[in-house]
Formats: C-alpha cells, sequence, structure tokens
C-alpha cells in the first residue's frame, strides 16, 4: 500500500520560513505527479504546488507563486515545500498527495490518488 507522512509544520510569525516533508512509501517519487494540497477551516481544500518529478515541471497556485519551492529527493523518496515569506492567510492543515505521472500534472484533487493525513501551518501576526 501506498503511505505518505508529513512532517515539518508549526506555529510560525508573519514573515517566517518552514520546510514540509513528505516521506514515501509503496510508491516511486521520481515516477509520479506528486503535489501540495491545504485546506482551512470552513473553507474548500486548494492545491498549492504540483511536481512532475520525471521532467521536474511545476506549478503553483498565484498566492504562492515566488514564495514556495516544491521539490523532491529521489535518494529519500521524499517530497519537500519550503515555504517563505509566510502570511497569516497561509494557516491551513496541509496535505501531500501522490498520483499517476500520466496526462496533466496539475492542481485537480480527483486525479490524486494517495493522501497523507496532514501537518498543521500555523501563522500569526
Amino acid at each position: 500500500q501506498v503511505q505518505l507522512v508529513e512532517s515539518g509544520g508549526d506555529s510560525v510569525q508573519a514573515g517566517g520560513s518552514l520546510r514540509l516533508s513528505c516521506v514515501v512509501s509503496g510508491f516511486t517519487v521520481r515516477r509520479g505527479c506528486m503535489a501540495w494540497f491545504r485546506q482551512a477551516p470552513g473553507k474548500a481544500r486548494e492545491g498549492v504546488a504540483s511536481l512532475a518529478t520525471a521532467v521536474g515541471s511545476t506549478y503553483y497556485t498565484d498566492s504562492v507563486k515566488g514564495r514556495f519551492t516544491i521539490s523532491q529527493d529521489n535518494a529519500k523518496n521524499t517530497l519537500y515545500l519550503q515555504m517563505n515569506s509566510l502570511k497569516p492567510e497561509d494557516t491551513a492543515m496541509y496535505y501531500c498527495a501522490a498520483g499517476s505521472p500520466f496526462g496533466l500534472c496539475t492542481l485537480q484533487a480527483p486525479r490524486f490518488g494517495s493522501w497523507g493525513q496532514g501537518t498543521q501551518v500555523t501563522v500569526s501576526s
């Protein structure tokens, strides 16, 4: 079975940085479409960043462009999300997702078949 385990969430002040990690088993990160989503209480799930790992192409939602970076470490079979210049509106539960490498690797939740349990990010002003 596929298992994704997120870590790195914390409470930080606005302007701070965090790096989220997603350790994956039962799925080869370098052969997939990987992504980070987030969800705040009372709001819909939002795609944050995706990565077609075999070719290195990325997509970011407009609100995080220039601040967040998605990457992978193939030797560790791990996905990362580096978050800089954090804002209060970034506060949410962040989820790692894995899916098929076929087709467009964009932020459409139904294309991802495996999800982690989430890690909480809280940004205070």
